[in-house]
């Protein structure tokens, strides 16, 4: 039996502490990270991806993992506690990088974020590839639920100006609604998920009813297996070229813990 292909190794931890924290509406907070280690880290892309290595209580601290060729892991063997977010801001004067995080039950970083004092440590990794914007395309259409809201806030302030851009997003509840970037040409339909409706039930139903154009891009992201079931509605029932969409799989129902980006299978 041949030996399992190592992974490529991704961009080194960065030690940083948090800055401060603010509520952004009752269902996310951005948290501020800052420190030296900040210095040269580069976000090229809208939509891209930081891994943030949270502190655990059982760890008494930071313990910073290395990276064993297929995963980081801490030197006791165990997985570290790290989540996945978009890089929301960063400025690389002052070294500040900030993350929004989607506060809900159950969750290790809403837990984390909802308690976290200036000072508090964490670590970064990143980033990861984002959007490549296609210029020429006649018309986006971006869709996602509440995880999604960061990465959509920063394709409308990079998407052309003068393209039209239609933008569904599904809530869990009302009051997770964000005020997002201003584009001039941009709709925006807010879909709140019914009571008892599974997770990417109404984004499914808003992505199935748009209407689009010869040469738009897609950019889906949310639930994993609703986002599958948006990739089918895509490519199989419309028949969209492949290369027109980009469809993520963010987190999966029913998992313990938060955000999960999927950068591989489940990324179309």
């Amino acid at each position: 039996m041949s030996p399992a292909r190592a992974r490529r190794q991704p961009p080194p931890l960065r030690p940083a502490v948090v800055r401060h924290v603010r509520s952004l509406t009752p269902r996310m907070a951005r948290v501020t990270l800052c420190g030296p280690d900040l210095e040269g880290l580069r976000v090229t892309q809208p939509a891209s991806s930081i891994r943030v290595l949270l502190p655990t209580a059982e760890a008494h601290g930071l313990v910073l993992p290395r990276w064993n060729g297929n995963e980081f892991l801490l030197p006791d063997g165990a997985r570290p506690a790290m989540r996945t977010f978009t890089p929301r801001r960063l400025d690389i004067e002052s070294l500040e990088l900030d993350v929004d995080i989607v506060i809900h039950d159950g969750g290790l970083a809403s837990r984390w974020v909802v308690s976290a004092e200036p000072g508090d440590p964490v670590a970064i990794s990143g980033p990861g590839r984002g959007y490549d914007i296609d210029p020429g395309a006649a018309a986006f259409v971006l869709a996602g639920d509440d995880t999604a809201l960061p990465a959509i806030s920063q394709l409308l302030e990079a998407l052309p100006a003068a393209t039209p851009v239609q933008v569904c997003l599904e809530v869990s509840h009302p009051d997770a609604r964000l005020e997002l970037p201003p584009h001039r040409r941009a709709t925006v339909a807010w879909h709140d998920l019914p009571p008892g409706a599974a997770p990417g039930e109404a984004l499914v139903a808003a992505v199935r009813d748009v209407r689009l154009a010869p040469g738009s891009r897609v950019w889906v992201a949310g639930e994993a297996a609703a986002v599958q079931r948006i990739r089918g509605e895509l490519f199989a029932e419309r028949g969209i070229p492949r290369a027109s969409a980009t469809v993520r799989g963010y987190w999966k129902h029913g998992r313990s813990g938060d955000v999960v980006e999927a950068r591989g299978p489940d990324t179309g």
